[in-house]
């Protein structure tokens, strides 16, 4: 599934022609309105299903009315309806629902069988949902690890049977206690009529508690063993193009292993992945903001998953203008989505931006003052694309590459010492400076083995000791999916289970490090087998999606099955390699991921232009996995050489790439942009000197600076670790910080150096072109060349001014 289906792009591509823009309308504003279903069949005692009610605008818009619909049962014996058009059987017959909006009637077929049928209840199709619903199960309550207040249940229901004891055996029969139902624990609390941390949960007069009152009055029973479980959810609608400040009901149906359908959306649990765009509310009622673009929204059920994908046009007349330019295919599908957003992109940058931008991003330094007065003078059409050719060729590529790539594969010295760690960095290093196709780069780290001190990637099994971190591990780096949830449970957000966990943790199973401090070796000895977490079923190695080979002792595969894993990872057809590695290199360039985290991809998180994460995977596909070549294409197109200056259309917008991003750089690469713009690199113990923070290879080293601005420790393979949120004690470094001081201060510095300069003019010129890639406006050139006149006895001072004012700049601190 995509964002919005190429039916739905088509559909919005012809409404935006025409010159629509989604609004609200009145009653009388639609050429049709449909309840949909139009006919429902209630099956067994209290049986409901929910009306969704949609307006079809004179202009092909659809608008959600199930809210502003009124409902009325033609004979409520047989059928009941609410007032937000949940329809609930009584009794069998049939009947009909009349919708009416405005002027537009419609009537909704009810039949009603079998309510007269008892209904034993069942534990994990009937309370279990309760307890969903309410949050009991929830990592924050009685789910997380040690339980609360003495009560433990399975996160999110991963084991009902374990949910099942915790409520009927423990807690000395209080819990429940079929003959005083009313004195159970689970009612007293989950009511509010005993203390309750969590307060009052389920309302004594609300359907849900009868349903809980009348189970533990039955005697708390488990229910058939062989009855239907929920196999699969869906929402309706699957998707909708949304104006702002709209809203959507949706609703969620259950199928179960024996084909029946049930609306339970009123159990399900919601969530968005982009709060910016839309809200949800608890029952499943999304509503978006005065701001563009698209939003997933996450239903779950008993273990599945579902989504809503909403597309929400910008409001407000269609910009006419020039069309902006298109350099190759990036832009063609950056533009068609602008296009139906109804947003202009911002202009190509000038450049002194690119220079800079691309100087930073390539590099993670700063071009020099000689280097931007040669790109500015520089005439060439082509003289960008030879610019970036010219980064991807210095070493200082490859430092960048080695130090982002050590984050998330762990390089640590404290668990790997010295040697090893280096061993370990050195491999990455070498592998950027000599553009090693990055399939090659991946299977070389799976497939590690050898002596720790000569092979570098067999060290990556030394700091991720564990199997299952393994697993984890390389699965989120190289296949940007987190599957460490289903070690516990079933994933809550994705299709991942217990038993897809156990099998990528079985590749790695045999894998251990053996021998002396100073001749450990990795070896692989033994079956690629491991325990099912839950039921202790031997599950053998198999990759994520595929199906557990047979387990036969005659037919066992002998040998190293990373291999096998290897293959199967970075094979063509593999559905996540491609697009990770080709997300995690956009969202470096670009500021943002298009799918976001970038280690997060899921059916319920989908990417914001699923056509361009596709086509930018075929093409580091079609180029053999060359990330030079991958980064060549998209520094090439308009969209990572746009402005980042907002226009009147995507001031707003923050996902759809119709600006450029103010980009926070790492903590290194800011400690070296200062010590370029002032002329003091940074020094630091028991390094060589000269040694920039980039090439840092180990994240222990001590430095301050470094652990303010956000440097991780390399704990987890979380891109997250790495911090670039700002904070006051950041701002007042840079501020009042001594050792910044003495950078701008130091006697080989820019600030001492320029004083000396007599062509007041030519040293503003000069510091501008040091700390911001460009040449002053007029403007600027006067205020400044005014401080230095202020005081001309006291000219190291008036730079120095002017030179710790730039440094404190969003325009330097920022790449932009």
């Amino acid at each position: 599934m995509t964002t919005l289906s190429r039916a739905g792009f088509a559909l919005l591509f012809g409404l935006l022609a025409h010159g629509w823009c989604p609004a609200a309308e009145g009653p009388e504003g639609f050429s049709t309105v449909a309840a949909d279903p139009n006919a429902v069949r209630l099956v067994g005692p209290e049986a409901t299903w929910s009306l969704l009610v949609t307006g079809l605008a004179t202009d092909g818009t659809q608008v959600d009315l199930t809210r502003q619909a009124i409902y009325q049962s033609r004979n409520p014996e047989v059928a009941s309806v609410s007032s937000d058009g949940r329809v609930r059987g009584v009794r069998d017959g049939r009947t009909a629902i009349d919708v009416a909006v405005g002027r537009h009637t419609m009537a909704v077929a009810v039949e009603v069988v079998e309510s007269g049928r008892p209904r034993p209840l069942h534990f994990e199709n009937d309370v279990m949902p309760i307890l969903g619903r309410y949050g009991c199960n929830s990592s924050g309550c009685h789910g997380k690890a040690e339980g609360q207040g003495g009560f433990k249940l399975s996160v999110f229901g991963f084991d009902p049977t374990a949910d099942y004891a915790a409520l009927i055996k423990e807690g000395r029969g209080r819990r429940v206690f079929p003959a005083a139902p009313d004195a159970s624990l689970l009612l007293l609390k989950a009511s509010g009529r005993t203390a309750h941390g969590g307060g009052t949960r389920v309302k004594p007069e609300s359907e849900d508690f009868a349903i809980l009152r009348t189970w533990v009055a039955a005697g708390g029973p488990v229910g058939d063993l062989a009855a239907p479980r929920v196999e699969s959810i869906r929402v309706d609608p699957a998707e909708r193009v949304m104006g702002m400040r709209a809203s959507q009901q949706v609703r969620v149906v259950a199928r179960y292993t024996d084909g029946r359908e049930t609306d339970v959306t009123t159990h399900a649990r919601f969530q968005v992945n982009n709060e910016g765009v839309a809200t949800v509310s608890a029952e499943g009622l999304v509503t978006t903001t005065d701001a563009p673009g698209d939003v997933a929204v996450m239903a779950a059920y008993m273990g599945q998953v579902g989504a809503f994908r909403a597309f929400v046009p910008r409001s407000g007349p269609l910009v006419t203008g020039n069309r902006p330019p298109q350099f190759n295919f990036i832009d063609e599908f950056v533009d068609k989505k602008l296009a139906a957003l109804r947003i202009t992109p911002s202009p190509v940058c000038d450049d002194a931006t690119f220079l800079r931008r691309a100087t930073l991003d390539l590099t993670g330094t700063l071009p020099t003052a000689a280097e931007a007065r040669r790109f500015l003078a520089d005439t060439a059409a082509d003289k960008r694309t030879r610019l970036v050719d010219d980064l991807l060729a210095r070493p200082e590529f490859a430092d960048l590459m080695a130090l982002k790539w050590a984050d998330v594969l762990r390089v640590d010295r404290q668990a790997l010492g010295h040697q090893r760690a280096y061993a370990y960095y050195r491999w990455l290093r070498e592998s950027f400076a000599t553009n090693k196709p990055f399939d090659q780069l991946a299977r070389e780290l799976v497939t590690a083995d050898g002596l720790l001190a000569e092979s570098g990637p067999a060290n990556f099994y030394k700091v991720v000791t564990k199997p299952g971190e393994m697993a984890n591990t390389l699965s989120q780096v190289f296949l940007g999916v987190r599957i460490a949830c289903a070690e516990c449970h079933h994933h809550p957000y994705d299709r991942w289970a217990q038993t897809d966990y156990a099998g990528m943790v079985a590749y790695f199973a045999p894998v251990s490090v053996r021998g002396g401090q100073t001749a450990e070796a990795l070896f692989y000895q033994g079956d690629a087998v491991t325990q099912h977490p839950r039921t202790k079923e031997s599950v053998p190695a198999h990759a994520l999606g595929t199906v557990p080979p047979f387990s036969d002792p005659a037919q066992k595969i002998t040998g190293d099955r990373r291999v096998e894993l290897a293959v199967w990872m970075t094979n063509p057809s593999n559905p996540y390699f491609a697009r990770n590695a080709a997300n995690r290199v956009w969202a470096h360039l670009l500021g943002r991921g298009l799918v976001e985290p970038v280690d997060d991809a899921r059916a319920t998180n989908p990417p914001t232009n699923p056509e361009l994460l596709d086509a930018l995977a075929r093409s580091l596909v079609e180029r053999r996995y060359d990330l030079r070549a991958l980064i060549r294409v998209i520094t090439q197109s308009r969209v990572y050489q746009t402005s980042t200056a907002p226009n009147e259309t995507n001031d707003r917008d923050e996902q759809n790439y119709s600006r450029g991003l103010f980009k926070r750089p790492d903590a290194e690469v800011l400690l070296d942009m200062i010590g370029r713009a002032t002329g003091a690199p940074e020094r630091f113990p028991g390094s060589p000197a000269g040694i920039r923070a980039v090439q840092l290879w180990d994240s222990k080293a001590r430095n301050d600076f470094l652990k303010l601005f956000g440097r991780p420790v390399r704990a987890s393979a979380c891109e997250c670790e790495r911090s670039h949120e700002p904070s006051v004690a950041q701002v007042l470094n840079l501020l009042n910080s001594p050792a910044i001081e003495a950078k701008l201060s130091h006697p080989a510095g820019t600030v001492v150096r320029l004083s000396r300069q007599t062509d007041d003019a030519a040293l503003v010129d000069e510091l501008y072109l040091t700390f911001f890639t460009r040449l002053p406006t007029r403007a600027e050139r006067e205020r400044a060349t005014a401080h230095l006149h202020k005081n001309p006895s006291a000219r190291v001072r008036a730079v120095d001014d002017l030179a710790w004012a730039m440094l404190n700049s969003l325009e330097f601190a920022f790449n932009h």
